[in-house]
């Protein structure tokens, strides 16, 4: 067998592997946005209903713009300084992702507060090595692992709610891939602290609806619980987007991945089926021109 066909047929096995690596990936990231996205839809519904608790709350009060609460209002003292978390993957391998994630964070923070009066913050393996390598400074990064659990952001969440009240940031900021769709997925700078004041729903009319609850404890003390559990829960369903995000990020990459390695292989099967040929022929035509040679 000549070189280059041994060459081509080398080159064919090595591009099947990845080819059947890739698929893999492929399939178990689909099934991971499967479960992600299942787990995201619950959060959601939790998260609408504890707004839709809020707005009970507000409507019982009256106006929401008179309702004052630490994680509401800014501290008298401004600090000057904003803190920002960036949400990127522990792992690779879903194309632009991480990238366009880390891209904006780092727009807002140079466009608005600029890198001094900022503190980063960075959850995932990616996103550290992105700050590494252009040499920006991270106050805190976190490993959360592919899938965070409540535990560790109610932990994170309290954190933050605690330095915001003490006044060391002005405001707390998430970037995020926000998951709105299969075909759309956007990253996005959200205001986590302070949170924007609980306002009444409308009745049909467009006038603020009475609330038709009464409460014990009274509405006021039910708010001010309730607003650190809207806070946790908000950060969670940022975690649970940029999960969801990924995985589909993921899926979408390891299928472009699959496709390239099989037209790959296709090419390389044709380069072979011409070499092959041409080497049958090149035998040939030495038999022939030696059986003329004999005669």
């Amino acid at each position: 067998m000549p070189a280059n066909i041994r060459e081509i047929k080398g080159r064919m096995k090595a591009v099947g592997n990845i080819q059947r690596i890739t698929k893999t990936m492929q399939l178990i990231a689909s099934a991971r946005f499967q479960a992600m996205q299942k787990k995201a839809t619950q959060s959601q519904a939790y998260t609408q209903k504890i707004g839709e608790m809020v707005g009970e709350l507000a409507a019982a009060l009256g106006s929401g713009g008179d309702i004052s609460h630490p994680l509401i209002s800014p501290p008298d003292t401004p600090a000057n300084k904003e803190l920002v978390l960036v949400l990127t993957s522990e792992r690779g391998l879903c194309g632009a992702y991480n990238g366009n994630v880390m891209r904006t964070g780092l727009s807002y923070i140079r466009e608005e507060q600029g890198l001094d009066n900022t503190q980063l913050e960075v959850v995932g393996k990616k996103g550290q090595a992105f700050c590494k390598f252009n040499g920006l400074d991270v106050a805190e990064s976190y490993s959360f692992g592919d899938s965070p659990a409540f535990e560790d952001v109610d932990a994170l969440a309290q954190k933050y709610m605690d330095a915001f009240t003490a006044g060391e940031y002005d405001a707390v900021k998430v970037v995020y891939m926000k998951f709105e769709s299969m075909s759309r997925q956007t990253p996005v700078v959200q205001t986590l602290l302070p949170l924007e004041p609980p306002v009444a729903a409308e009745g049909d009319g467009g006038s603020t609806t009475k609330s038709v609850y009464e409460f014990s404890p009274d509405a006021e003390t039910l708010l001010s619980e309730l607003l650190p559990v809207t806070v946790k829960t908000t950060l969670f369903q940022c975690f649970n987007d940029a999960v969801v995000s990924e995985q589909l990020a993921r899926m979408v990459a390891m299928k472009s991945a699959t496709d390239a390695a099989g037209k790959q292989k296709t090419s390389l099967k044709r380069q072979f089926n011409r070499a092959r040929q041409t080497a049958i022929t090149t035998e040939l035509s030495e038999i022939i021109g030696g059986a003329a040679a004999l005669e």
